[in-house]
């Protein structure tokens, strides 16, 4: 139970940055024994794997600062951080320093089945929320929303990991603040009409 909250939370990070739960588990797990890692996924804290994440890590910090930009690179993340997110699940719900159960061990196409849909479902409402947002700040909201989802993805993949229990709230939590924005986006889109909607596309 304990390693599959930590998977869930760890996705659910992953659905906002990809990398950061990535390259937390791997330092975690190569210089301290709260996660040991099984032997199919310990290529996960070897030196290449965190130095391949850290750059990708440095690219979507940049990238998804700028307005219109963070929407492609949005568009390209639909394929890597529900991936991740299901590598992420699997891997840690079968360390057996979260859980001393093997079920996890002997069925890790559940975990990444879960984190894939898990990572994805956020995935989608930061993906649909974006455009919106940049559209009516102008572009000013890309990087102040992007630096809130990469503080809100350290927070929550150190509650996964540290202290899973909260996992639970931290989710929702997140889905209150992803449904209260959709209905903020849906507002502000009926507000504005198909007219304002054109006007705002190169923000998108």
């Amino acid at each position: 139970m304990i390693a599959a909250l930590t998977g869930m939370g760890l996705s659910a990070a992953a659905g906002l940055n990809a990398y950061i739960p990535f390259l937390i588990v791997a330092l975690i797990a190569r210089f301290t024994d709260i996660i040991t890692l099984p032997s199919t996924f310990a290529w996960i804290e070897s030196w290449w794997a965190i130095s391949i994440g850290s750059v990708l890590l440095l690219a979507e910090f940049v990238l998804d600062k700028i307005p219109a930009v963070d929407t492609i690179n949005d568009a390209v993340q639909t394929f890597i951080r529900p991936s991740m997110g299901g590598l992420i699940f699997a891997a840690t719900s079968a360390a057996e320093s979260l859980d001393k159960s093997t079920w996890m061990q002997q069925n890790q196409w559940l975990g990444i089945v879960l984190g894939i849909v898990v990572s994805g479902l956020v995935h989608s409402g930061k993906m649909a929320a974006r455009p919106a947002i940049n559209a009516g700040t102008l572009g000013a909201g890309a990087p102040v929303v992007s630096t809130v989802e990469d503080g809100a993805a350290i927070g929550l993949s150190l509650i996964a990991i540290f202290i899973p229990i909260l996992v639970i709230l931290a989710l929702v939590v997140l889905l209150g603040i992803l449904l209260w924005v959709w209905r903020r986006v849906h507002r502000w889109r009926n507000r504005r009409g198909p007219e304002g909607d054109d006007a705002g596309l190169s923000y998108a």
